[in-house]
């Protein structure tokens, strides 16, 4: 019997985008399969019951017992994350080499000559390790939280001054547990370039950290997309141009999941532009201030009142790391949000940042507790801006028709590399 299933098996799969990616790149239904036990595994395996399948953690060495024949790269590298069902028999292949080449190549990271630190063991770390030798990677380290297997410790490569090029390969800092990072990138005096194979969030705290440090600095989204495309040839027997559709399925895909979030000083209008640009955009509406207004029983003023600003900025962040975790969202944020960095990176792990700038005599303050007009209003303008503009990736000038705006918000987000 013809199967006609695809989809992808692993272990925890709701931070997935396999399926938004499939069926927008070839057409085909994509299932997303959990298979939390090992047992589950085996019993999926042993039946043969799909058509095709993608594998991820932690089963890209768990399958290659059931596979009857195993492309050489994949064997070679001891992990498979593309089998097809061809008539009974399995066929095991591993687009993660190609996706993450293609990562490497998309952000002009050349490994030839180069000290790399690939943090992780796992499946990933030995398909990482064959794209960083294929391309002439001097010389090739590894670390872990236990350093066996020849491998440092984390704390062990902090003293690695000698790394020009770290490569992510573990979960950490994966969805839901974001906001985490193994390393310090400043501790690298030669880094030049972070990758992270982790998708969800777009950027992670490594990520985010790197770019700060002024460095090339990608996560792995792209390389799922890519990996995605070279599976799907297995799949369907077409032939994809990775050059052409990987762009176009990450930009289309990021501008569907991606979040923009609102930032400047109160009374900017930030809260009537978002309502309007999430319907703009199709994504939901979130104004923080009334979130945490939800989630204390309490409005904002009288929470300054009772508690003072210090309680109210640790509503505000505990609140903002929830919402920020999620995808598809405009996000109106108070004006003062900026102050932390943790919050800075909360808003830009999944998406653009605006600022909204208006002229001060122009903004309301009314049931503001820190903007009351005069000279406080000047003084909390002087401090925050320097903030504003760290945080932002644009500017978004509110001087206009709030349409004018809100269009001029679509271009300005549009315009934004992918992330």
């Amino acid at each position: 019997m013809e199967q006609t299933l695809y989809g992808l098996i692993g272990g925890k799969l709701s931070h997935s985008y396999s399926k938004i990616i499939h069926e927008q790149l070839a057409g085909y239904p994509y299932e997303l399969l959990p298979l939390p036990t090992e047992a589950e595994a085996r019993a999926f395996m042993e039946k043969r019951e799909f058509a095709a399948i993608n594998v991820t953690i932690p089963y890209k060495q768990f399958v290659i017992p059931y596979c009857d024949e195993i492309d050489p790269k994949a064997k070679s590298i001891g992990a498979v994350n593309t089998i097809v069902n061809r008539g009974g028999r399995l066929y095991g292949y591993n687009t993660d080499y190609a996706g993450f080449a293609y990562l490497a190549r998309a952000h002009g990271v050349d490994f030839s000559g180069k000290t790399v630190l690939i943090l992780g063991t796992g499946g990933t770390h030995s398909t990482v390790e064959a794209v960083c030798r294929d391309g002439g990677a001097r010389t090739v380290l590894a670390a872990s939280r236990t350093g066996r297997g020849g491998a440092l410790t984390y704390s062990e490569a902090m003293h690695r001054r000698d790394v020009q090029i770290i490569v992510n390969t573990t979960p950490c800092g994966m969805f839901p547990n974001v906001g985490k990072c193994m390393l310090d990138p400043t501790a690298f005096p030669l880094l030049e370039a972070v990758l992270d194979v982790v998708y969800n969030p777009f950027r992670t705290e490594l990520v985010l950290r790197a770019a700060e440090r002024g460095v090339t600095a990608a996560g792995g989204f792209e390389m799922l997309v890519a990996q995605a495309v070279y599976a799907a040839q297995y799949f369907t027997g077409r032939t994809f141009d990775a050059g052409q559709a990987v762009p176009e399925v990450s930009r289309r895909l990021q501008r569907e999941l991606a979040n923009v979030s609102l930032i400047g000083m109160p009374g900017c209008g930030k809260s009537s532009i978002g309502a309007a640009l999430s319907k703009r955009l199709g994504k939901a509406f979130v104004d923080l201030d009334e979130e945490i207004e939800r989630r204390t029983g309490c409005n904002i003023p009288d929470i300054f009142a009772r508690e003072g600003e210090e309680a109210f900025r640790r509503y505000e962040a505990e609140t903002l790391a929830e919402v920020s975790k999620r995808t598809g969202q405009v996000i109106a944020c108070g004006g003062g949000v900026i102050k932390t960095a943790a919050n800075v990176h909360a808003l830009r792990q999944n998406g653009t940042v605006l600022w909204v700038q208006r002229a001060l005599d122009k903004l309301a303050t009314g049931g503001r507790p820190l903007s009351r007009g005069g000279a406080a209003l000047k003084q909390l303008q002087t401090e925050r801006t320097p903030l504003y503009r760290a945080a932002a990736d644009a500017v978004l000038d509110n001087s206009a028709s709030l349409d004018r705006v809100v269009q001029e918000a679509v271009q300005l987000v549009d315009a934004q590399p992918l992330l």
